[in-house]
């Protein structure tokens, strides 16, 4: 057999393939139907037989004229036009990204790619091809996730490296690992993907006026062996306006919910947050001094990646709070309350959290 360009196939997949028809060339010779030897090998009919055309020779055709090695791979028909070399500049070519090539923005596309190799190596590629070389090279089309101008890796690599170590502590102390981090949710939804009419979108009523939100502080917690738990405080904006109330936690709120945390775990704490002005509040840091129970360590600045409380938001908005019409402040609040509650029973929501984080290691 052979396969125009590679046929879209890694080297590891066109060997499979090849195992694949040797195998069938065996049960030719024992005389099994194609249909049997479909289900089998988990192949469809017509890859066994004849096309129905008859203009392309399969599998029994190409035994029957010459055995087993009429069945091997030949290779491909004829090599790339991008070698192994080639595609290794033009992988670091496209980590520079479209802006260091001149495009305005940060999305590399097919058509981008194709006129990236033509500039590049003087080579021409339809869309197609350039879809298929990438695909065989281990690349995909995905949604990109945002990172912070600001942000310094540096300091993000550091971090990950400490929190990795500072398993050792939690070991040595029977602690548990927790996170914490706070957020908001307004009586506006977020959008989901629904079902509709093509060509008519669909509409999710809402309310315009009303601006009362919930904010929420949440910790995530994990200690081998144990179930993982979440544990949040709510708390609802007066709705008064500006500078009639505060809208947000207070350091005495964080406090309150790390000794209710405390006598929920039973158990030693070290505490991951980030750099948020309460946190670091003068009364804040002197409760910390006078708990010898509890270890505080700080994230870098815009490294949300790295808490695991993120991905419950994402949980959260995605799921309980997409497309609701909430009636009343109310109706908000019992829908986060729910949506949480749920996610509280299902741990192994709260552990794919801190897999998505990369910190899996920080756990003994």
């Amino acid at each position: 057999m052979r396969y125009a360009q590679g046929g879209g196939f890694t080297a590891q997949e066109q060997q499979r393939r090849e195992r694949v028809r040797l195998e069938a060339a065996e049960r030719f010779e024992q005389g099994d139907g194609n249909r049997v030897i479909a289900a089998d090998l988990r192949v469809t009919v017509r890859s066994v037989e004849r096309w129905s055309g008859g203009a392309v020779e399969r599998w029994r055709q190409a035994w029957r004229q010459g055995g087993s090695p009429g069945l091997e791979s030949k290779g491909p028909q004829s090599l790339p036009r991008l070698g192994e070399r080639q595609f290794a500049q033009l992988e670091r070519e496209l980590e520079k990204g479209p802006l260091a090539h001149g495009w305005e923005d940060q999305r590399w596309t097919l058509a981008r790619i194709k006129a990236l190799i033509g500039r590049r190596f003087h080579v021409s590629y339809t869309v197609q091809g350039v879809w298929k070389l990438m695909r065989r090279n281990g690349w995909s089309c995905q949604q990109p996730v945002r990172r912070a101008i600001e942000r310094d890796d540096e300091a993000v690599e550091v971090e990950e490296a400490g929190v990795a170590a500072g398993k050792s502590l939690v070991a040595a102390l029977g602690a548990w690992l927790v996170f914490e981090d706070e957020a908001g949710v307004s009586m506006t939804p977020t959008r989901a993907r629904t079902w509709g009419r093509r060509g008519r979108t669909p509409v999710v009523r809402v309310r315009g006026r009303s601006r009362r939100r919930v904010s929420i502080a949440a910790l995530t917690c994990y200690k081998p062996g144990m179930r993982s738990r979440l544990i949040y405080r709510l708390r609802l904006d007066d709705g008064q306006g500006r500078g009639r109330g505060r809208k947000s936690f207070a350091w005495s709120d964080y406090r309150d919910l790390i000794v209710a945390a405390h006598n929920q775990l039973g158990g030693p704490i070290v505490l991951i947050w980030d750099n948020l002005n309460t946190h670091l509040a003068a009364d804040m840091k002197k409760f910390i001094a006078a708990q010898d129970w509890l270890t505080v360590y700080q994230l870098p600045p815009y490294a949300p990646d790295l808490n695991p409380v993120e991905g419950i938001w994402s949980l959260l908005r995605r799921g309980y709070l997409a497309n609701v019409a909430f009636a009343d402040p109310d109706h908000l609040v019992r829908t986060v309350r729910r949506g949480l509650r749920k996610i509280q029973y299902r741990p192994q929501l709260i552990d794919g959290c801190l897999a998505a984080t990369g910190l899996t290691a920080a756990l003994p």
